[in-house]
């Protein structure tokens, strides 16, 4: 029991604020994402059948979806969360980004996205695709997309305090500790390889 703590204290993460109520909102129970989102999938889905869309359309919208969830992963990994300005306060905001995870990677309550981030992103990126595809084709689209992310989410906190026993699990696994462990400039996408097949950004073993 000792030891368990102590793991505990020596995985856990400084606070990135001098103000205790900023810290409460930039740590995360695991469960609260599926707590936001997962009725806003169920709605997304209910609104878009309500207003005609057959079975056939809400799948292929809903894998769409996903599927432009995990290009946006990527990019985001990429172009945000690894974007460190040369000078002071961009540097303070990549450590508050994404910095205090890299330095602190098995902190259980800074593994999934602060809702005072996540919810805001949300609501940009259902206006987005109400505009470029309108109702209702936009719901299951989001709906798709809040699913890919949840995904991500969970599936970046089971690779960092499980064993996945799958084949799939063990190469996420794999490739997201040689981001953090061995070139960060390498494997940015968590719950899929994909992009980084494409762009070529395959974390490569260590020879």
């Amino acid at each position: 029991m000792e030891a368990h703590k102590r793991n505990e204290r020596l995985a856990a993460s400084p606070q990135l604020f001098e103000s205790d109520f900023l810290n409460f909102f930039s740590r995360v129970h695991p469960a609260i994402p599926a707590i936001a989102f997962v009725p806003v999938v169920v709605a997304m889905e209910w609104l878009a059948a309500d207003r005609g869309q057959s079975a056939w359309e809400l799948a292929l919208l809903s894998l769409g979806g996903v599927g432009i969830w995990t290009l946006t992963e990527y990019w985001l990994h990429r172009l945000v969360f690894h974007w460190e300005p040369d000078n002071a306060f961009g540097r303070r905001m990549h450590f508050i980004i994404h910095g205090i995870h890299h330095d602190h990677p098995n902190d259980k309550l800074r593994l999934v996205m602060p809702p005072a981030v996540s919810i805001p992103l949300a609501v940009l990126f259902l206006f987005a695709f109400t505009l470029v595809f309108g109702t209702p084709a936009a719901y299951p689209l989001f709906a798709g997309f809040l699913a890919g992310y949840l995904f991500y989410d969970y599936t970046h906190y089971y690779v960092h305090h499980f064993v996945p026993k799958s084949r799939l699990g063990k190469h996420l696994r794999e490739q997201h500790m040689r981001h953090h462990f061995q070139d960060h400039r390498f494997g940015y996408g968590v719950s899929s390889p994909l992009w980084d097949v494409i762009f070529r950004t395959l974390p490569g073993k260590r020879r």
